[in-house]
Order: structure tokens, then C-alpha cells, then sequence
């Protein structure tokens, strides 16, 4: 059987090569590249992101991402966001006075965490959401994060046929979201590729699902 296919974004972000090497330890084919046919085509598409809201959303209009996010999901093909590709995917994001629009796929706001010392930096626990394939058999392990913001409330008036995201969170002198699985779309603020064992079976719990 062949591997699953993935792509990840190649669209200026640092920290791109740990997450090619950590996929391919979870068990995926994976490519770096900001080619928008192969990234549409790939099974799967993982969104890094470092540094700050405003100009990973810059960096990704470049390679016109918002457009690749949207056809992705339009035909149901599954986009993984990591740290500050997680918060994108929100509608803005706030650093200071300035507020830029993020890609819009979930209402909320990306906003500074509430806490004396920042970044948050290091291992932190999470509480899965119910049912949460992601971190199937790693409910109750650590995960590394690397932030200053998070987003801290989403929701979705889903009707059936359509689900609520099921969402995790995590504690720093305040809740915010680590992670978010919504049908297609999904991602955690944490780094997988950064968080171990625990990181490669949630990797590998995504690629499977592909």
C-alpha cells in the first residue's frame, strides 16, 4: 500500500524542516513546496507557521494560500495548520494596536494570552476533546508550545448533517485552544514535530485519517 501524500506549504515559514522530517517518521510521503497543483492534489496539506499573525498572512497571500486553503476544503481534502497556521484559520488576529484578517475558516479572534511570563514555552498538558481522533491513545500526555497568542473561544451553530468542532484546550493562567478538529480542517497551537512520541502518534493519527 502506498503512502499517504502531503505536502507542506513552502511559503516562507522557518521551522518547515523538522515538520518534513516528523510527518515522514509518522508515516507519509511528504513534499515542500509552494507549488499550488501538487499542494491541491496532495492527500494531505499541513500549514506551518512561526513568528507573528500578520506577516505569516502576508508571507501566505504570496503564494496565494487562502485560495489553495479554500479549494482544499471545498472538495472535503484535509489542511493541518501547526502554531500560528492553526491561528489563520481564525478571522483576525491582534498584536499590539494592529489587527489583520486571517483566512476566516473559523469566527474568533487570535488575541494576547493573559499571563505574566511570555511566551508560553514548553510542555503543557491538554484535555482532548470527547471522541477526538487526533489524540487517540495520547489523551494524557505533554505536547510543546511556542506562543504568546491564542485564539480562546469558537463557535459554530452546526445543524445537522454537519458536526460541531470538537475542540482541545489547554491551560496557561488562562484556557485557550491547542487544538481543533472540524471535519477537513484541523490543527493544534502546540508543534507536533517538537512534542516527542506523543507529537509523531498525533501525526500519525492525522495521516491515517487521510
Amino acid at each position: 500500500m502506498s503512502k499517504p501524500q502531503v505536502v507542506v506549504l513552502d511559503y516562507g515559514s522557518g521551522n518547515v524542516h523538522s515538520a518534513v522530517k516528523a510527518l515522514v517518521a509518522a508515516g507519509a510521503e511528504v513534499e515542500l513546496t509552494a507549488d499550488s497543483a501538487r499542494a491541491y492534489a496532495a492527500d494531505g496539506l499541513v500549514i506551518p507557521g512561526v513568528g507573528a499573525f500578520a506577516s505569516v498572512m502576508t508571507a501566505l497571500a504570496s503564494v496565494r494560500g487562502g485560495d489553495l486553503i479554500d479549494q482544499r476544503l471545498a472538495a472535503s481534502k484535509p489542511v493541518f495548520g501547526i502554531c500560528v497556521g492553526l491561528q489563520v484559520l481564525f478571522s483576525s488576529g491582534t498584536e499590539g494596536a494592529l489587527e489583520t484578517q486571517g483566512l476566516g475558516q473559523w469566527p474568533g479572534q487570535v488575541t494576547k494570552l493573559d499571563a505574566a511570563i511570555l511566551p508560553h514555552m514548553g510542555w503543557n498538558n491538554v484535555t482532548p476533546a470527547k471522541d477526538s481522533r487526533l489524540f487517540a491513545g495520547i489523551e494524557n500526555q505533554k505536547f510543546y508550545f511556542v506562543h504568546s497568542f491564542a485564539a480562546h473561544d469558537l463557535q459554530i451553530d452546526a445543524q445537522p448533517p454537519f458536526h460541531a468542532p470538537q475542540i482541545t484546550w489547554a491551560d496557561y493562567e488562562g484556557k485557550f485552544i491547542a487544538a481543533v478538529e472540524n471535519g477537513p480542517l484541523s490543527g493544534t497551537q502546540f508543534h507536533p514535530e517538537k512534542s516527542g512520541a506523543a507529537g509523531i502518534k498525533l501525526l500519525q493519527n492525522w495521516i491515517q485519517s487521510l
